[in-house]
């Protein structure tokens, strides 16, 4: 006879169960979608498009995508109200921040050309 968790859950104390659903819901929020992140900050598309000034259709097709540019993950977050960062992880070591990448570095704009040194 087979069991559901939920007959396994109900056998166990209190605290127990609130051990597992504490530790459910660390793996949970471990991994998620682009349209499950945004959901769970209690956002709509058109609120997160608005942001980003593009129209919801283009938040949409973001969160279809399965490749992206960082600069566009990292435009889509921050619109959400976070901030990106990269975590390199090897069997051998521990996790390392990537720099470099995922900050958002506004070019200098400046009214004057540069000038070219000629001989």
């Amino acid at each position: 006879m087979s069991r559901n968790v939920n007959d396994i859950m109900k056998k166990l104390s209190p605290t127990q169960r609130k051990r597992v659903e504490t530790r459910a819901a660390q793996l949970i929020a471990e991994e998620m979608t682009l349209q499950q992140l945004r959901q769970a900050c209690k956002l709509t598309q058109e609120k997160v498009a608005k942001s980003l000034r593009i129209g919801q259709e283009g938040i949409s097709k973001i969160e279809k995508r399965s490749d992206l540019l960082i600069s566009t993950l990292r435009d889509y977050i921050a619109a959400m109200g976070g901030q990106l960062s990269l975590v390199v992880k090897f069997p051998d070591r521990k996790p390392v921040i990537l720099s470099g990448i995922a900050e958002f570095t506004p070019e200098p704009k400046s009214g004057r050309k540069h000038a070219h040194a000629t001989m």
